[in-house]
């Protein structure tokens, strides 16, 4: 039973949070994270011709995949997220949310809105957009919940008088972001702009979910979550402009990247091209001001958890980006286009990056929350260890199945020859994806442990004070 991280397990709850709030939305979270990775599980075996619900419509592999990316997207992220904010912006405003109903109602609305959507999908009711697989009857509830979580969060951040630190900056980005980029990608395409134009619209809008609503809400829980681990200030706060600034005026037009070589005009092409180039250089300076902010103290990463899942996450920020810029060259995209590398990309940012930091900040804040420490020690290390391994190895199998697949296609071979040469890649796939549930069971089991842990320990405490009177 021992502390994971620096900062003592507080004796009683803080007045500006509803911790149980935030507790609900981590166990959301974990519980839809749990049916991604099922999702993705049958996708891996339908790969390696496996499939164990073959010829059962409702569970198609093609319909199980939206599941698997709804998912995470929505389902994980977006509730491990909300959660977070829950427990980070009271404490940076010293405000509490507009208001606690409201934010229990967010909370229900949102799961119905992942369920239906997961249910629509199931039924055959997905629109045909990349991540906006949502049925047209989701949509506007899902767009009126996202402006209700606006509202909810930025009335205590405009109330705040002075400086606001550097979260914040984010987190009101992502809040207004986020409402715009589903709307666009949500509704342009299927009710106003069709054809070539309605493909740019979605490209972009794949991109911007990632990059104006995950990353500015992850790069704002670094901000705040990290110098509190390290017990000093962020290195500097000069590139934190430079970070956001550029954030913000070259990430919207990345998202066409991913359909080169397509009909969409070649100025937004090439403007795709140098703006994603930019953004490199935007994550380099934040990946540098972190790696400023730990300088000489390298080894508190190593000794505390929270911390090693954030760094271990940057990092793999710095590869999938260093990658990024590669593969949005027309000359490497004529290799690569609609091949496992791009899935080995996704899988890296949204999982190796994003999943990792919000695994990370669980690491540090279930014992808050639960007020206990983690049972174990070494199932938390066997956590972060199968989940880190396996995921660098599916990201290697499918970077390597990629290449070998466009190098099979330019070459003008059959079609089944690609498919041959990628089954191998596939079961490494398979095998690394049985690793990360590996990884996610020991920390659902030290996850329960823990609670029971605090349980019995509330208990007691409630018999002392019963004996005392």
């Amino acid at each position: 039973m021992t502390q994971l991280s620096a900062e003592p397990v507080p004796s009683r709850p803080m007045r500006l949070v509803d911790e149980r709030l935030v507790l609900a939305y981590f166990l959301a979270a974990l519980t839809y994270f749990a049916i991604s990775l099922l999702g993705g599980l049958l996708m891996a075996l339908q790969l390696v011709n496996h499939n164990p619900l073959l010829g059962i419509e409702l569970f198609s592999p093609g319909r199980w995949r939206m599941i698997h990316t709804n998912a995470i997207a929505y389902g994980f992220i977006a509730n491990a997220f909300l959660g977070a904010l829950h427990w980070s912006v009271p404490r940076l405003t010293m405000k509490p949310v507009l208001n606690a109903r409201l934010s229990w109602f967010i909370f229900a609305a949102w799961q119905v809105v992942v369920l239906a959507t997961a249910g629509g999908i199931m039924v055959g009711e997905a629109q045909g957009v990349e991540w906006g697989e949502t049925p047209v009857w989701i949509d506007p509830l899902a767009l009126v919940g996202l402006m209700l979580v606006a509202v909810n969060f930025m009335t205590p951040i405009v109330r705040t008088p002075g400086p606001l630190y550097v979260s914040l900056w984010y987190f009101m980005a992502a809040f207004v972001w986020t409402v715009l980029t589903y709307a666009m990608g949500n509704f342009l395409p299927e009710y106003f702009i069709p054809g070539t134009g309605g493909g740019a619209i979605a490209g972009m809008f794949i991109h911007d979910l990632v990059g104006l609503f995950v990353t500015p809400i992850g790069w704002g829980l670094m901000y705040y979550f990290v110098p509190i681990m390290l017990r000093r200030p962020i290195w500097s706060h000069a590139l934190s402009l430079v970070g956001f600034w550029g954030l913000a005026f070259f990430y919207p037009l990345t998202g066409i990247h991913h359909f080169l070589y397509t009909p969409i005009p070649m100025f937004l092409q090439y403007g795709a091209v140098v703006s994603t180039i930019a953004v490199e250089m935007v994550v380099t300076t934040v990946i540098i001001k972190f790696i400023g902010s730990v300088w000489g103290s390298g080894g508190q990463v190593f000794r505390e958890l929270p911390l090693r899942w954030f760094y271990t996450g940057m990092a793999l920020y710095g590869l999938t980006c260093l990658q990024c810029a590669m593969q949005v060259t027309l000359t490497f995209q004529a290799l690569i286009h609609f091949t496992d590398w791009v899935v080995g990309h996704a899988h890296l940012v949204m999982f190796g990056v994003f999943g990792f930091w919000i695994l990370g900040t669980m690491t540090y804040l279930l014992p808050r929350l639960l007020k206990a420490d983690w049972y174990s020690r070494r199932l938390a290390e066997w956590h972060y260890w199968l989940t880190t391994g396996g995921m660098i190895v599916m990201f290697v199998a499918l970077v390597l199945a990629g290449i070998f697949q466009g190098f099979s296609w330019a070459s003008l071979k059959p079609w089944e020859d690609s498919l041959a040469a990628s089954r191998p890649y596939w079961y490494i796939r398979l095998v690394s994806g049985l690793v990360i549930i590996a990884g996610q069971v020991c920390f659902a089991i030290n996850l329960y442990q823990t609670f029971r842990l605090a349980r019995r320990t509330a208990s007691s405490e409630t018999s002392l004070a019963a004996a005392a009177e």
